[in-house]
């Protein structure tokens, strides 16, 4: 009885159209579903080591072991180091010498080792720097910093190298798609582990701490392995030693002598660090200047991922009706006008409301950018047509160096800037008038606005070009739920 109602529900769902089902559209007969899935679960595993890292044991580090903000700041920031170096590490990808015929596999694996590394060593790092040993501070620190550097190290090499993967298998018209539902899994897994380590800590102890950090270094091994089981094929004559490679500098002048390239990169980071600056900031506003309980600040997370998931349904209907995806971009920088107007007035209003319609026009805004921004990125044609290499290891290098270095750097100058500015009003320098506690906030949030003022400036010509470019492609291809990207 229960396996006929289990067919007849398999039927019903069989019928619902694709357009309803997450990710459905984003399969072909080259590439199943099961297979997208299962080389998404690289993604999973580098969600759950940043929620690790800014989440859990930045609060740890603060809270529980009593180490300056200022320093654990500077710790989370030092996988910036490395955020350039993307654009280099897909490049290698891209031409790597292999005679087992593998391009991409060994740059995975050795970011799955170096993410093993740092969490391995971390909480023996976190050991010392709880003061439980006769060890100098200054070795704590050194440790603690190592063994993020690397994770970070191992996240950005994993994700490069595993995102040039998927768009090597996929096929050309469901390459954005693919890549993009890449992303949708990272934040599957920052959502998920963040929820599980919640639980697992509830009841905090170091123990408890270092369980849980040395579980994720296994977690990690295990989802990467299994994403990359029997995912590239192998080709040694693609990897051949004796095949002549173009050096990186070559390369990268030829991509970046296309139309547009250079102005798209610099609004991809003017756009990327005026919707981040605001990361560290937003929740602090609420319960400092409107008085927000913790509980109501906790729910702004969930309302600019509402506003995100919105914007892709739009985004969606804009891109399959041939927009050019720099237009969408465009919309979303507006949008984040209004959105960060609206978090200034909601402290003169006193108006919580206010407060939440910018958090959810944030979350809208910076979707339709990321959107725009990643559906032209993944289209840049190759560097040559008689390169038998590719760029998307570089492309994608390029695009993830951008975007991490402009999200790092900006979320620790709003953490700065809004200090130093409320140093100073708060002590009467700048003003009687300016003497509350939200000049600081006001301060780094009219910045964001002027930093999407200079994104629109930017962008503006790409907007204007109609067809498909040399470089970015035109949007018109088929977008559908895959391409969220998170």
């Amino acid at each position: 009885m229960n396996t006929i109602r289990a067919l007849k529900s398999w039927r019903k769902w069989t019928r619902v159209s694709h357009r309803f089902l997450p990710f459905a559209d984003v399969a072909t007969q080259e590439l199943p579903l099961r297979r997208l899935f299962q080389l998404s679960l690289f993604q999973v595993s580098v969600g759950m080591c940043m929620a690790l890292l800014i989440g859990t044991l930045n609060r740890v580090m603060i809270v529980e072991l009593g180490v300056s903000a200022w320093l654990v700041a500077v710790m989370v920031a030092l996988p910036l180091l490395f955020a350039p170096f993307r654009a280099l590490v897909g490049f290698k990808s891209d031409i790597h010498r292999s005679v087992l015929g593998w391009r991409r596999v060994p740059y995975i694996w050795l970011g799955t080792l170096c993410q093993f590394s740092g969490l391995s060593i971390m909480p023996f790092a976190l050991i010392l720097l709880s003061g439980d040993s006769h060890w100098p501070a200054w070795v704590a620190h050194a440790a603690t910093g190592l063994a993020i550097l690397l994770v970070g190290i191992g996240l950005q090499t994993t994700q490069t190298a595993g995102l040039a993967l998927a768009t090597d298998i996929a096929p050309q018209s469901a390459r954005p798609r693919v890549v993009a539902m890449m992303y949708a899994m990272l934040l599957v897994g920052m959502v998920a582990s963040g929820i599980a380590f919640g639980f697992l800590l509830t009841e905090f102890s170091q123990i408890k701490l270092i369980k849980v950090v040395q579980g994720a270094a296994a977690v990690a091994v295990v989802l990467n392995v299994i994403a990359l089981w029997k995912q590239e094929a192998r080709n040694p004559e693609r990897t051949a030693r004796s095949i002549s490679r173009p050096a990186f500098r070559e390369n990268w002048d030829r991509f970046s002598s296309q139309p547009s390239t250079l102005r798209f990169l610099l609004a991809l980071g003017l756009g990327t660090a005026a919707f981040s600056m605001q990361d560290v900031i937003l929740e602090p506003y609420g319960g400092e200047v409107l008085g927000l309980s913790v509980s109501a600040t906790t729910v702004l997370t969930a309302l600019m991922a509402m506003g995100a998931l919105a914007a892709f349904v739009l985004a969606a209907r804009w891109l399959t009706r041939g927009m050019n995806a720099f237009r969408v971009s465009a919309v979303g920088v507006v949008v984040g006008l209004a959105a960060f107007s609206c978090v200034i007035f909601s402290e003169p209003f006193q108006e919580p409301l206010l407060f939440r319609i910018g958090a959810v026009l944030i979350g809208f805004g910076g979707g339709l950018f990321s959107v725009g921004t990643l559906t032209a990125a993944m289209n840049f044609e190759p560097t040559s047509s008689a390169d038998p290499f590719g760029n998307s290891g570089l492309v994608l290098g390029a695009w993830g160096a951008v975007t991490a270095t402009a999200t790092g750097l900006s979320m620790a100058c709003g953490g700065v800037i809004r200090d130093a500015v409320s140093t100073l009003a708060l002590e009467g320098r700048i003003g009687s008038v300016l003497v509350t506690t939200g000049t600081g906030y006001s301060f780094v949030y009219h910045v964001e606005i002027c930093l999407l003022l200079a994104t629109l400036i930017v962008i503006g010509p790409m907007v204007r070009l109609a067809g498909r470019p040399r470089g970015p492609a035109s949007s018109a291809s088929k977008f559908g739920l895959a391409e969220f990207p998170g």
